[in-house]
């Protein structure tokens, strides 16, 4: 994606500007832009920017959400192609893991699903563990999915994981987030058939793997 609409789409992000943003993201789609790569070099790009202005103190937690939550209204922009297609008959189970607040990426990986022609279904955030497992239990997916974005949540994700996998023996779990940037992986090995999903692109890569 050219540079220079990326650094503007991102000024007007950082500005709350949603008209603007809003209008970048309807000629994107007009042009018939790849609904993957929008979610990568826009969506995902911009995000990380985000979180790395944060981290530094250079935005205020304020900027931070508004920039969350502009991008999660113009992901709605997508949904009517996104979920028109045929699907396969593979679901996958999304989720944050508990005491987690921030949803806009389990979002993003639920949509991945969907345009890969799975059923993915997004449990949002803070969904008590007991009512997770129960509905694993009457969905029975092909994967369940667990995001994770703040580093301090690690061990509630440990003993989510645990009571995913106590239940479910055979089922594959899939992790990610952006808490895994400062560690973590080596605290997730510890459990059978589960998987760590780096980003959006590794995502599709697991995704046409378990397709086949």
């Amino acid at each position: 994606m050219d540079k220079q609409l990326l650094d503007h789409y991102m000024e007007a992000l950082l500005q709350g500007n949603r008209h603007e943003c809003q209008r970048i993201v309807t000629d994107l789609l007009a042009d018939e832009i790849e609904i993957r790569i929008l979610y990568t070099d826009l969506f995902q790009h911009s995000l990380y920017r985000v979180g790395e202005l944060w981290e530094t103190n250079r935005i205020s937690v304020a900027v931070e959400h508004l920039a969350t939550s502009i991008t999660e209204s113009l992901m709605s922009l997508v949904y009517p192609q996104l979920f028109s297609a045929e699907h396969i008959g593979k679901k996958a189970v999304i989720s944050c893991a508990v005491n987690e607040y921030h949803q806009i990426g389990g979002k993003m990986v639920a949509d991945m699903f969907e345009l890969n022609e799975w059923d993915g279904h997004f449990l949002g955030v803070n969904t008590p563990m007991e009512d997770q497992i129960r509905f694993i239990h009457d969905t029975r997916p092909d994967v369940v999915g667990l995001s994770l974005s703040i580093y301090s949540n690690l061990p509630m994700l440990v003993k989510h994981t645990n009571a995913i996998r106590s239940t479910f023996k055979d089922l594959p779990i899939i992790y990610g987030g952006q808490a895994f940037r400062w560690g973590g992986v080596e605290k997730m090995e510890q459990f059978s058939k589960t998987q760590y999903i780096s980003s959006l692109d590794a995502l599709e890569t697991f995704i046409n793997g378990m397709s086949k």
